[in-house]
């Protein structure tokens, strides 16, 4: 299933190279407002169609708040609650999809 899915991530993410314009979300929304070095419109673009196949829009919200906070993040990841432990589970799998397919461009 996590083949499949990897799959279909990328053919979407080649067959969306020109043309369109920049995916926006929660999570792209976040990427771009927290200003770091490496981000711009179509990295945080990418990594929004990336969320968009792999997380609700819950969970996608949820993810977003770890832009600006990082310490949630790492309080989510070390929670023992058993919800915490299945988004934490998902967010995971997102992230390294994420860094698997959207890698910035050097210029």
């Amino acid at each position: 299933m996590r083949y499949l899915l990897m799959v279909g991530a990328v053919a979407m993410m080649a067959a969306c190279g020109g043309g369109a314009g920049p995916v926006t979300g929660d999570i792209s929304e976040a990427c771009i407002a927290a200003d770091r070095r490496a981000a711009s419109p179509a990295l945080c673009s990418c990594v929004q169609q990336v969320a968009n196949q792999t997380l609700s829009g819950r969970e996608q919200a949820r993810a977003a708040t770890f832009f600006e906070n990082p310490q949630l993040a790492q309080d989510t990841r070390q929670s023992d609650n058993a919800r915490d432990e299945r988004f934490w589970d998902r967010y995971k799998s997102f992230s390294e999809l994420a860094t698997q397919i959207c890698q910035p461009v050097s210029a």
